[in-house]
């Protein structure tokens, strides 16, 4: 783990603990000898993918660093329910003081990348790729986008200054001063770092030829029907990348996936994911 990796998770970890107030653990101070010790395992009451195992390692460095952490498994590998994933062995205070926020983010990380599994699986042999969005929980975006990594997805923008993507309110403001989707290609190409890609929103086939046209990077096709972006593919496809985009299920991303899209960008692998069921046992 990089310095800056360690640096980003520690600071998303202690505002957590601080929000959970886990040093005024009242129950255990009342009940737990502080010197009692015993070791705890954490289960997978459901089947799902990891995710966020070395964010647990370090909720419970971060509490008590006489802890020791074990990981059983990697990030990325499948489970079944009653999987054992980790054992964390030390002083049985500091483990339940750990244990909410621990399980809180290998919980929602392993439900992203079980999720997001499921989206890869749907489009295998495509050649599609599946990519997350900016639907983000908020603060937990680096950590929410490594999770969709280990799902076998891909990121796309982790935020605003990751590259240049026109969307329909940038260009109904554009309009309003006169200025239409070709121009505002051309602005974006002036005003923004050569380095950075420049992709489109569209909602017609004719828009998508027309960004195309006018030297997009990358054209989003948004909640077009499947009809309708497999024309936009036979207009500008090997001209730019083509990112398929809203109201994607795992109902219709297979024929999305087949118009010859060579991106699916799924909101809900991060606004509305579930959880993976993960429990916490005490043993002595």
């Amino acid at each position: 783990m990089d310095t800056a990796w360690r640096q980003k998770i520690e600071e998303t970890i202690d505002r957590a603990l601080a929000e959970d107030c886990a040093w005024g653990d009242v129950t255990t101070q009342a009940l737990i000898p502080p010197n009692a010790l015993g070791k705890a395992t954490a289960v997978a009451k459901s089947p799902g993918v990891l995710a966020g195992l070395e964010v647990a390692r370090t909720v419970f460095e971060r509490v008590d660093h006489s802890l020791t952490f074990r990981a059983l498994l990697a990030d990325g590998d499948r489970v079944q329910a009653g999987a054992r994933m980790a054992v964390v062995e030390g002083r049985v205070a500091s483990i339940l003081r750990a244990e909410r926020v621990a399980l809180n983010f290998l919980q929602r990380l392993s439900g992203i990348a079980s999720e997001t599994s499921r989206y890869v699986e749907a489009v295998r042999g495509t050649g599609v790729r599946i990519v997350d969005t900016r639907k983000t929980t908020p603060g937990l975006r680096f950590l929410e986008k490594y999770a969709i990594r280990a799902g076998g997805g891909h990121n796309h923008r982790v935020h605003l200054g990751d590259g240049i993507l026109v969307k329909d309110n940038h260009l109904a403001a554009l309009r309003a001063r006169g200025i239409g989707l070709k121009e505002a290609v051309a602005l974006a190409r002036k005003n923004a770092p050569h380095t950075l890609k420049v992709e489109v929103e569209v909602t017609s086939v004719e828009e998508a030829a027309e960004a195309a046209e006018a030297g997009a990077d990358i054209v989003m096709l948004d909640n077009m029907t499947v009809d309708d972006m497999r024309r936009a593919v036979g207009r500008v496809r090997g001209r730019v990348l083509l990112e398929a985009s809203g109201g994607i299920t795992l109902g219709n991303i297979r024929a999305v996936a087949e118009t010859g899209v060579d991106l699916i960008s799924v909101g809900a692998l991060t606004h509305s994911v579930k959880a993976l069921d993960i429990s916490l046992e005490l043993e002595f």
